[in-house]
């Protein structure tokens, strides 16, 4: 038996947070605010809006995604010496991009079969576990979508949550320690994120007592929750 005294454990260290929002809203620049060194996998090919700034960019052949995330999980354990984070930049697009690529690759050349949807939820939580594995901070973001969700009670409401296919969704976000719906607020014109789940929104926070922070401070963990006002 393995057995390890979590007593000086600190739950902060090489976290796994998740951010997710409309398009545009400021998901990949969030990047900006990592403390280290920080390397980014562009699964949209959005990483010029961190141009200007000291983090580097891996490339991504889209059309590729299968080949391409098969040399990074082989490559980036030894890439990542000296980088403190990693993100993962617009799962949701590697999700479609995957897609594409199975319908290209099928009988018809462009629709896709049975056996591809129950291949991605296999592979997508393989893929996603090996990332998790690696011994640095990883942030990754998503767009967001709405699902219709039935409460114990037989109530149905639409709620907020990342935009990937339900099979593989609420594992992703049960490996991921902080999950979070990045907004603007129409008053302050300033991003911040919600983090503290309700019907209408998936949000978790399980690294501190926050229920909202301003982008800025979102990776200062334990900080006091009196940030929290301006991303309400």
């Amino acid at each position: 038996m393995a057995i390890h005294s979590l007593k000086d454990t600190n739950k902060t260290d090489l976290f796994r947070v998740m951010i997710y929002g409309k398009p545009g809203i400021g998901k990949t620049s969030a990047a900006r605010f990592l403390k280290g060194k920080t390397l980014v996998v562009p699964f949209d090919n959005s990483e010029k809006v961190l141009s200007g700034t000291n983090i580097d960019s891996e490339e991504f052949d889209k059309a590729n995604p299968s080949k391409e995330l098969n040399r990074l999980l082989t490559e980036l354990p030894k890439e990542l010496n000296g980088y403190s984070n990693l993100v993962l930049d617009n799962v949701s697009s590697l999700e479609k991009s995957w897609f594409i690529e199975q319908g290209r690759n099928s009988k018809s050349g462009i629709r896709n079969e049975l056996q591809d949807y129950s291949g991605w939820t296999n592979y997508f939580i393989r893929v996603i576990d090996a990332f998790y594995k690696l011994p640095v901070n990883i942030l990754v973001t998503a767009w967001e979508d709405q699902y219709e969700i039935t409460s114990m009670t037989g109530q149905q409401f639409n709620q907020y949550s990342p935009q990937l296919r339900t099979s593989v969704r609420s594992t992703f976000m049960g490996l991921t320690d902080v999950v979070g719906r990045m907004m603007l607020n129409p008053d302050t014109q300033k991003r911040g994120v919600i983090l503290e789940g309700d019907d209408g929104i998936f949000a978790k926070n399980r690294l501190d007592s926050r229920k909202a922070s301003p982008i800025e401070t979102l990776f200062d963990w334990g900080e006091p929750d009196d940030k929290d006002a301006s991303a309400e």
